[in-house]
């Protein structure tokens, strides 16, 4: 289960392409979801052989200066431009700077000082396996009453993935359930032994909701976005949110939730205890 990322991320990219996207004509009889292995070989200057290797898994050893070419090919952002060398260097097993480090626990005092200053508003602190390090009064408001917090210690992809209130809890479930999937997988996942414990405990606990989406999903969780929360006292939440990684020492990521609208604002002032117009909705 996910011994491939290097040519799922190659094969995911080249689908996701539309013909127009890279100036090529798109065709009244075209079957091929996105790129073809033959146009992005000819874009990259590499053979549609080697493309083909690539995506199987036969060659895990691309050059960087072949890396090059398919990124430009794919039309890669930065942030997938990093992924894709990331993968390459451990895509043949033989490298990972992280086996054997423990996931970071420890909620160094000036980020806890931080939290504490967005408060009332809802922000978490996440370690790589997704455990609940440290949260805001605000966010407990909002994550209690659905059980989020429930584990010890609370886990945002055991909640998401094998607790069944998740699904009554999150309205857009699929895409939750994909964001922690691709999180789980944003660093060396089964190379390192700690997250492989973990996804063995979802294959188990989750069964295909876990295992169909590390086959096919890349290890790009999004940065930000909307989501939608069901809560118990005040119904629907729409919250955007910004995934912001702490420096790699803290293996650490912080997650702010701000209100998308002003229903959202004033049901968070609700539960805060705040005056109408504390929290205000993020606009545009």
């Amino acid at each position: 289960m996910g011994d491939n990322e290097l040519g799922l991320f190659l094969r995911v990219r080249r689908e996701g392409l539309a013909p127009a996207d890279v100036g090529l004509p798109s065709g009244p009889r075209r079957r091929a979801r996105g790129l073809r292995r033959s146009e992005v070989a000819a874009l990259a200057g590499v053979s549609v052989e080697y493309v083909t290797r690539l995506e199987q898994g036969r060659d895990r050893r691309p050059s960087m200066a072949v890396l090059g070419v398919l990124a430009e090919a794919l039309r890669l952002t930065a942030n997938e431009r990093v992924h894709l060398q990331r993968l390459a260097k451990t895509a043949d097993g033989g490298f990972t700077c992280m086996a054997g480090i423990p996931p970071g626990r420890t909620v160094r005092p000036t980020v806890q000082r931080l939290l504490d200053g967005l408060e009332p508003g809802p922000a978490v602190l996440l370690n790589r396996l997704a455990d609940i390090l440290a949260h805001t009064e605000g966010y407990a408001r909002i994550a209690g009453p659905i059980g989020l917090l429930d584990g010890h210690p609370p886990n945002l992809a055991r909640f998401v993935l094998a607790d069944g209130r998740a699904r009554t809890a999150l309205p857009d479930w699929d895409q939750a359930a994909d964001a922690q999937v691709a999180a789980l997988k944003a660093g060396p996942f089964r190379a390192d032994p700690f997250v492989a414990a973990l996804a063995d405990e979802l294959a188990r606990t989750a069964g295909a909701a876990f295992t169909q989406r590390v086959m096919r999903l890349t290890g790009l969780p999004p940065a930000n976005g909307i989501t939608r929360l069901v809560h118990p006292e005040v119904g629907e939440l729409r919250l955007a949110f910004e995934r912001l990684d702490l420096p790699a020492d803290d293996e650490q990521c912080l997650v702010v939730l701000l209100p998308a609208d002003e229903a959202t604002a004033a049901a968070l002032d609700r539960l805060t205890g705040r005056r109408p117009g504390g929290l205000r909705a993020v606009s545009g």
